[in-house]
């Protein structure tokens, strides 16, 4: 079934990563010796943890960029063997910088912050990027989209770090809606298994000042996103915008999420996005 439809646009947070940084160095200064080893919603992580995690990724992204060093090529892996990477990659390096002092665990991210941030805007958003965003089913990824990718890693841990030591999040439009519309990029590669007639749509809203509305349009023989209503619509889902993230991110047991969710419609097809993840690992 064709039906005039117009695709999403490209997602731009290169520009936005110096404000967000800026917030986290200036929690982290604030912090007291004993929120450092508070447990945040990673279930294996304290706070020192995700901000040692937070340091590993940008220096392990700089040695990639800048020395062509990388431990494999996540292109040629299956989905088991990156995410097995992954969780390694990560292990070892949250161990090895969770060892730092807080003082110099600050001092070490304020300095791999800022040149992330300027690696970041000096890239071409359309240019082929370095890694694929694999969570959204990519075996090759654009710039603007795999810059995205790591604001919202950027965004989540810091908003993991704030839960655990009760300090207000970084629920604003500018920041948030970002994410969610990053994250949401999911949708048809967590729906490819799922059967539709084409020309069926289901729509997702995220409710709060901060959210918003995708649809998710079956088009022949795959699921695609697309920026208005079109054909027919059988579902519609509304998540609250305090637990979105937290169900893209394994942040929340999705008995708990269901009871906070609205589907009206087909309940599978709906419901379907709770199994959504976002993220590697």
């Amino acid at each position: 079934m064709d039906v005039p439809r117009e695709m999403l646009v490209p997602i731009f947070t290169a520009h936005l990563f110096p404000g967000l940084e800026a917030r986290l160095i200036d929690l982290l200064r604030s912090l007291a010796p004993e929120d450092w080893e508070k447990q945040t919603l990673a279930p294996k992580w304290k706070v020192k943890d995700v901000a040692a995690h937070r340091l590993d990724t940008q220096v392990r992204k700089l040695a990639a960029a800048r020395h062509g060093y990388k431990p494999e090529n996540s292109k040629k892996l299956s989905p088991e063997t990156l995410v097995a990477l992954i969780n390694t990659l990560n292990a070892e390096g949250v161990g090895e910088y969770r060892q730092l002092s807080p003082v110099d665990l600050v001092s070490r991210m304020e300095t791999a912050s800022r040149e992330s941030a300027a690696y970041h805007r000096t890239l071409d958003p359309f240019a082929p990027a370095m890694f694929p965003v694999s969570w959204a089913g990519e075996e090759e990824s654009l710039n603007w989209f795999d810059t995205a990718r790591e604001f919202t890693e950027r965004w989540h841990h810091q908003q993991q770090i704030r839960i655990a030591v009760a300090k207000p999040g970084i629920m604003t439009r500018e920041f948030y809606f970002p994410v969610l519309d990053c994250f949401l990029r999911a949708l048809p590669h967590t729906y490819r298994d799922v059967p539709a007639k084409p020309g069926t749509l289901a729509q997702f809203n995220i409710s709060g000042e901060c959210g918003g509305s995708w649809y998710l349009f079956r088009e022949r023989e795959e699921w695609k996103l697309i920026a208005a209503l079109a054909g027919e619509k059988i579902s519609e889902t509304t998540i609250p915008q305090g637990i979105a993230w937290r169900i893209f991110t394994k942040g929340i047991a999705a008995d708990d999420a269901r009871s906070q969710v609205q589907i009206s419609g087909d309940q599978t097809l709906g419901g379907h996005i709770l199994k959504m993840i976002s993220i590697v690992g």
